[in-house]
């Protein structure tokens, strides 16, 4: 459950990691927009709330890259919805796009670990010297 309760303080998306979360969304299976963006934010324990200024443009990249197809269909409340559906180029991103996720993620986490070692060579890398 998610302590945030001012949509203030929700994470803000860094560059990238929403069409990330649409590709994760969609390996579930076909979903629309709202499906898509209910997910992010039922999974981010309600950090992300993504604003269909920012999902829509997000959907049309993910179609123009041809990781993601799209299809008319009637939705179980008997509306006409865009459901998208991720294809096997968009499985493969999505595995390579986790890969680097995860290790961004560890990196961070001895960046910002309170064990950090101290740089050698005085902060420069050995290609400055």
């Amino acid at each position: 459950m998610s302590t945030v309760d001012n949509l203030s303080e929700r994470l803000e998306l860094l560059q990238g990691t929403l069409e990330v979360l649409i590709l994760r969304s969609l390996q579930m299976g076909p979903n629309h927009a709202y499906g898509i963006g209910q997910f992010i934010e039922h999974n981010s324990d309600k950090e992300f709330l993504v604003d269909n200024g920012s999902l829509y443009p997000a959907l049309q990249r993910l179609l123009q890259r041809s990781w993601i197809t799209a299809q008319w269909k009637t939705s179980p409340n008997s509306r006409r919805a865009k459901y998208y559906r991720l294809t096997a180029r968009g499985r493969k991103q999505l595995l390579a796009a986790t890969s680097k996720w995860e290790r961004f993620v560890e990196a961070m986490g001895r960046a910002g670990s309170q064990r950090s070692r101290p740089c050698v060579n005085g902060g420069r890398s050995s290609a400055t010297r």
